[in-house]
């Protein structure tokens, strides 16, 4: 509406400066001449070149909405700012100007002066507001520490966490939140819930345990946190799998990537949207033991060598006795002699503590 708004103005405009633009000319050539066929003449030339002028600004126009929306809050603000000290200054400077005796023949020298005053503060002003934006800020709102602080970079809000179908069905979400080290505003994705109601409606009845298990956390967690977990409704026809409609959301609201699924991790960092991996976190976070440290554990079964006996770990890191085939079935305190990172997990190799002392 607002293009047609522009177009037809522009028109209009150009239309009305050439009709009566006929006017201006001489009498004794007004005289001489069809003065109403030239009118209309001028009225055709003067609407194309509205047209054209027109179809100019219009794209103008859109050009500087796309930038204007595109740009940070605080520095639409700040620039509002600036301009608006800039244009006061700008009348304070010019109202002296206005009082001084000019002569007739040079009357056009106060507009014109003050147009490109106006116009050199206004633009000085929105300058000088990128560089000291924050102080701009503070005359918006002094007490508004908050604001302050973003707007010079010290603070920075929270993103919004996108969940993801695993991270969902995983439900270590639940704990994560419950400890408190997981900040922002949690969405979920109208698409996420419909993936979880089609597993937990699956004939497959693992699939079905575990898409009504990924629905009792959302319930939990809504009720528990409310308006922190939120729906969202964003939805994409055009993109036909799950994982590639959660990196277009991420994108969209410059949000974070909530999940445990490898390939989605390696997706969504090579379209550089941040994730966050529950199992990433959870590899970060088991305890790191050194050789010489001691551990209680039950050696529950034999190892692949013929003294060996191999007990777990409380996240299931596998550790490997020497001599502690004769102790399965018990409870033993063992020496950490050393420790392997392979693609499959870590593995801790351990002694008993009289072997050890050997």
């Amino acid at each position: 509406m607002i293009d047609a708004v522009i177009i037809i103005s522009f028109i209009l405009a150009g239309a009305g400066t050439g009709f009566h633009g006929v006017d201006l000319l001489p009498l004794q050539t007004l005289a001489e001449i069809n003065s109403q066929g030239l009118r209309w003449v001028m009225l055709g030339v003067g609407s194309f070149l509205g047209l054209i002028i027109g179809l100019i600004a219009q794209g103008t126009y859109r050009r500087l909405e796309v930038k204007v929306r595109s740009m940070p809050v605080e520095t639409l603000l700040s620039r509002a700012v600036g301009l608006v000290v800039g244009l006061l200054l700008a009348n304070l400077m010019l109202a002296p100007l206005f009082l001084l005796p000019i002569p007739d023949d040079f009357s056009f020298f106060k507009p014109l002066t003050a147009i490109m005053v106006s116009i050199i503060f206004a633009y000085t002003g929105m300058t000088v507001s990128d560089t000291h934006g924050r102080a701009l800020m503070r005359l918006v709102n002094p007490n508004n520490i908050e604001t302050s602080l973003i707007a010079e970079g010290t603070l920075t809000p929270a993103t919004s966490k996108v969940l993801d179908t695993s991270c969902v069905i995983d439900g270590r979400i639940e704990t994560l939140m419950h400890t408190g080290f997981l900040e922002g505003q949690l969405l979920v994705p109208q698409f996420v819930i419909q993936e979880l109601q089609m597993i937990a409606d699956s004939s497959n009845d693992q699939k079905r345990v575990r898409g009504r298990r990924g629905l009792d956390i959302l319930n939990s967690l809504r009720s528990e946190y409310g308006d922190r977990i939120k729906i969202h409704p964003a939805d994409y026809d055009d993109i036909p799998t799950v994982d590639a409609k959660l990196v277009k959301l991420a994108q969209e609201i410059n949000g974070t990537l909530v999940t445990n699924d490898y390939n989605l991790n390696k997706v969504a960092n090579f379209s550089q949207v941040e994730v966050l991996n529950i199992n990433d976190l959870a590899q970060a976070l088991r305890p790191t033991y050194l050789p010489g440290d001691f551990l209680n554990l039950k050696v529950l079964k034999e190892g692949k060598e013929q003294t060996q006996g191999v007990g777990y770990l409380e996240d299931g890191t596998m550790v490997v006795i020497e001599d502690g085939r004769t102790f399965v079935g018990k409870q033993l305190r063992v020496v950490v002699t050393s420790a392997l990172q392979t693609s499959a997990g870590r593995m801790i190799f351990a002694k008993t503590e009289a072997t050890a002392n050997v």
